[in-house]
């Protein structure tokens, strides 16, 4: 392209400098003009000298998968895929966020399904893992207690699947069969959006049955804690969190419903529910008012955050908004009355806790239906966890120190979403000054360490996310300045 230029430029230049022909020049040269433009939008065409093309809008998909052996279908984005076996109860069978897998899956049944008819044969629960709805209260000889955890349509029987809305946001709806022993009949929608790892939960029970029914329902998460490195091991630094409720039903804050009542898994201190992952089998209840649940994998750093709204002097199902289940071996009496230890066998009682949450007892009419909504929140986070927020977690409390040549501020942090962070200072009279302190994103822990020059008599400093737009997404922390 270059060398056609130079020459048609060359017979320009020759036939300007002929004074007989400067007529004929100016029409050439127009000519020639005409021509190199027409070869320059040829190029560009055919894309020899194109600009790269415009980067197109982040969004998240739908697509229909191959996970384990199942047919399964995926939401995801560029932060998190959501992957649903609509066969197996409407289950969620995994999360990934990064390189991290959140939920347990069962390797004993992976890629099979055992329809509930063939699994009442058996006289045993087919667990496969993931996440699922269940019924609340359980219990064993009347209509109005579920036998459960029992392979049944509401465990595991087929959901239908169909897909919402896409590209803008991500939502699919999952539809199960009616059970005529509770009268229920469960749907959910899951939903994604194109800019965080944010997954929403809106679940609804119907009543399917001809008479007034009163049921709970249960959103049952079995995270996955087998050691990554040796899964035949189990994960020693696996945690999970809740603030306990001022106000408990319980005296300790939480009541041991089943297992060991001085089992060293269980610590509150500051009204703050601690578990420690133990191979003991146990559950625990709560009756949380916060709205939130914290579980935190502190070998590799990753938590999930599951929020839910507590209704107040509502009546849960127990009084418990909450249950942590654990896994693991426990003490039975054998034929001769002698204890002995049972399930120790990871084969047979495989590394997973149960992360519960539940809705209050609704009475539904026939015909009626309730709903349920939650959200996880994917987020890096560690054992050191002290606070859940809007917008994040707080690891190491936000400090602001005030020194000789500015103000040190200092905390470690887990953002929900990407965005902008920025430090907002006050003084006495409320009189705000603005700083940014650069992009956070959700895949990466957010640790402050620097001095900030501000004006004098700064006695305040709250920390902002907002996203690319300016939007407010929430206060991450707040501290007084100290000297």
């Amino acid at each position: 392209m270059y060398t056609v230029i130079e020459q048609f430029k060359s017979l320009v230049e020759a036939v300007k400098r002929s004074e007989r022909l400067q007529s004929m020049s100016r029409l050439i040269t127009a000519i020639l003009r005409i021509t190199i433009f027409a070869l320059l939008i040829q190029f560009i065409t055919k894309g020899a000298w194109a600009l790269p093309p415009a980067a197109s809008p982040k969004g998240c998909q739908v697509q229909a998968v191959d996970y384990e052996g199942w047919k399964a279908q995926e939401l995801f984005n560029e932060w998190v895929h959501v992957i649903i076996v609509p066969q197996l109860g409407g289950r969620v069978m995994q999360v990934k966020f990064g390189e991290h897998d959140y939920l347990f899956v069962n390797a004993r049944y992976k890629g099979q399904y055992i329809p509930p008819a063939a699994a009442a044969k058996t006289a045993h629960w087919i667990n496969y893992g993931g996440d699922k709805l269940w019924p609340l209260p359980e219990g064993q000889g009347d209509a109005e207690h579920w036998p459960g955890p029992v392979s049944d349509v509401l465990d595991d029987g087929e959901y239908s699947f169909r897909i919402v809305l896409e590209k803008t946001a991500c939502t699919v709806r999952l539809e199960g069969p009616s059970d005529l022993s509770t009268g229920l009949q469960y749907s959910r929608e899951i939903a994604i959006g194109t800019s965080s790892p944010e997954i929403s939960f809106h679940a609804e029970m119907k009543n399917a049955s001809d008479h007034p029914i009163r049921w709970s329902v249960q959103s049952v998460t079995q995270y996955d804690t087998a050691d990554t490195q040796d899964r035949t091991r189990y994960n020693h630094d696996f945690w999970a969190f809740a603030p306990t409720n001022p106000q408990s039903a319980f005296v300790d804050g939480y009541l041991v419903r089943a297992g060991l009542a001085d089992d060293p898994s269980f610590s509150v201190k500051d009204g703050w529910f601690t578990l420690h992952w133990l191979y003991l089998e146990n559950e625990v209840w709560l009756d949380s008012d916060a709205g939130w649940i914290a579980v935190v994998d502190d070998s590799s750093q990753f938590g999930m955050i599951e929020k839910f709204h507590y209704v107040k002097d509502a009546g849960y199902p127990g009084r418990a908004s909450v249950i942590f289940y654990k896994n693991g071996g426990a003490l039975e009496l054998d034929a001769s009355g002698m204890p002995r230890l049972r399930s120790s066998d990871p084969q047979r009682a495989p590394y997973y806790m149960e992360a519960e949450l539940n809705s209050p007892m609704i009475r539904l009419e026939p015909g009626a239906s309730s709903a349920f909504d939650t959200k996880w929140y994917p987020v890096r986070a560690d054992k050191n966890l002290k606070y859940v927020g809007s917008a994040g977690v707080v690891e190491i409390s936000l400090t602001a120190v005030l020194e000789s040549d500015g103000i040190r501020l200092a905390g470690k942090f887990g953002v929900f979403f990407p965005g902008k962070l920025s430090a907002r200072f006050y003084d006495t009279s409320g009189v705000e000054q603005h700083m940014n302190l650069g992009l956070v994103d959700p895949l990466h822990t957010v640790q402050l360490n620097q001095t900030i020059q501000v004006a004098p008599k700064v006695v305040r400093v709250s920390l902002q996310l907002d996203d690319e737009q300016g939007a407010d997404l929430g206060v991450l922390s707040e501290a007084e300045v100290t000297q």
